[in-house]
């Protein structure tokens, strides 16, 4: 019995102990053995299975449902053709219909399924199930093998990999905190301070990276920023810092938080100059353009890091740039950033998770995978604008990331939607409504006067000329010659086509 407690410390100390002090160091020293590119391959393999698994249930439960519509006898016409249960309507009409409205409702239930902008603020849609409840659910009880395999990455996930990770995000955390307060009260002028801020930020993010098992691959490294300048990219998280600073060290510009990210804020701020604001202040904005303009403008600081979207994006698309870290004349750095949800979602929706919470589901989640590329530098043209600048950045960004490119701004998200679009909105729908009653009054009287005058309608609905009756041939001797018509006559005659024709009946005097 008192060989208990010491077997299971040795099974803790080799279970928890031993992996958490060799990914730590690991960290430290940026080592790599290939380990996670295994795990990375691994997981793959894990998630075709399942697909394949789920595409055959998938298969066999349709097959069954095609064999009950077989069943069914359909009513059709003589022509075996299907007709719809309500009667079209030929061309337009001068009342207003139901069916008017069907275009109307059609384009708004399309919005709501699938528009450019509200879906970028959810996360993305996965083409195979990652084995994550958070995701898909009901995948996991479609056969006694995947729920088998679901549960196995259950335990996997909360009782190895997130006990592991929890301790690594703490030690990250005082390691920061520990080397920003020995960088921090050295001199600016000594030359050795930026080597030691760039060092520890570097040592800090690699750990935090180990907390979410992240597998970064860097492309075109000859464009990374390694001084004074602007740096932008897209933005899905607050863990793109900790993506791009594993690299490259960065000066930060961002909003001002409370709880563990603004431990890590002040933290950070102690050994480099970064800039933290609040976006509610007018007075806020700007001194963070006066002091954006000197940062980027010092040769001795390293190259300040912006998202220009503002906000969060769930990484399928790219939105609109905000045109203040454009204005400023500078080089810029673009950076695309890509991730892959097979294996983790990196999108942070704040306005339903805190920053915690979010940390959890990385923690929790398989792994976070990502690409990162390093653009060319780019300078403003001396004509063009800033906002054609910030467009032309954001396409550069988009089209190497294989994101989409959306001139909507991310402010979205946030804000609804505004008073001008939906009078838009309305504006065009009237404009229809008054076009379909104007066409209708035009093919009315159009129609009128064909019918009255020497003209018809061809099959195709184009206008021809009846042909011309032929000549009355003579009365014969013994046939009774028909007497012409009076003047009277032709005036009724007359009179009865105008009242036909025109759209307002006119007055006919009776004689008296």
């Amino acid at each position: 019995m008192m060989q208990l407690p010491f077997i299971i410390s040795a099974t803790f100390f080799v279970i928890f102990a031993v992996p958490t002090l060799t990914l730590f160091l690991l960290g430290i020293f940026h080592k790599l053995f290939g380990v996670r590119e295994k795990y990375k391959e691994l997981l793959l393999f894990i998630f075709e299975r399942g697909r394949q698994r789920i595409e055959k249930n998938t298969l066999s439960r349709r097959q069954s449902q095609m064999n009950l519509l077989d069943e069914v006898d359909l009513e059709d016409d003589d022509d075996g053709i299907i007709t719809p249960m309500y009667n079209e309507r030929e061309g337009p009409s001068p009342d207003f219909e139901l069916s008017d409205t069907f275009e109307l409702v059609t384009a708004g239930i399309q919005a709501i399924v699938q528009d450019q902008v509200t879906h970028r603020f959810e996360a993305e849609e996965l083409q195979s199930w990652n084995l994550l409840t958070r995701t898909n659910h009901g995948y996991e009880w479609i056969s006694v093998k995947l729920t088998l395999l679901w549960v196995a990455g259950f335990y996997i996930r909360y009782l190895i990999l997130l006990p592991l990770r929890v301790v690594i995000l703490i030690l990250g955390s005082v390691t920061m905190t520990f080397l920003t307060g020995l960088v921090g009260p050295i001199p600016g002028s000594w030359k050795i301070k930026p080597l030691l801020n760039d060092w520890a930020c570097r040592v800090s993010f690699r750990i935090f990276s180990r907390a979410f098992s992240a597998i970064i691959t860097y492309h075109d490294e000859q464009f990374k920023p390694n001084r004074n300048g602007i740096t932008v990219a897209n933005h899905t998280s607050p863990i793109d810092v900790v993506i791009l600073s594993c690299n490259s060290s960065f000066s930060l510009i961002g909003q001002s938080h409370g709880g563990f990210l603004g431990v890590m804020q002040r933290a950070l701020a102690r050994a480099s100059s970064h800039i933290w604001f609040n976006r509610s202040e007018m007075k806020d904005r700007k001194a963070v353009a006066r002091r954006l303009k000197l940062h980027a403008q010092d040769p001795t600081k390293p190259p300040i890091l912006i998202f220009p979207e503002g906000t969060c994006i769930n990484n399928s698309a790219v939105m609109q740039f905000k045109k203040g870290s454009f204005e400023v004349d500078s080089v810029i750095y673009p950076i695309a950033i890509k991730y892959d949800p097979r294996f983790g979602d990196a999108f942070w929706n704040s306005a339903k998770h805190g920053m915690l919470h979010y940390v959890y589901r990385m923690m929790t989640s398989w792994a976070i995978v990502c690409d990162v590329w390093y653009l060319p530098p780019m300078y403003r043209k001396p004509e063009e604008s800033a906002v054609d600048f910030a467009n032309r950045v954001k396409a550069e960004i988009a089209q190497k990331g294989g994101l989409i490119d959306l001139d909507w701004d991310g402010g979205l998200k946030r804000s609804p939607a505004k008073k001008e679009w939906k009078e838009k909105q309305q504006l065009e729908l009237a404009t229809k409504i008054i076009s379909n009653n104007n066409s209708f009054s035009r093919k009315n009287s159009s129609s009128t006067l064909i019918s009255g005058s020497e003209f018809s309608e061809d099959e195709h609905g184009n206008l021809v000329s009846s042909p011309t009756p032929p000549p009355i041939p003579p009365a014969s001797p013994t046939e009774k010659r028909i007497p012409e018509q009076s003047e009277e006559c032709e005036e009724e005659d007359e009179d009865e086509f105008i009242m036909m024709t025109s759209p307002v009946p006119l007055e006919v005097k009776k004689e008296e």
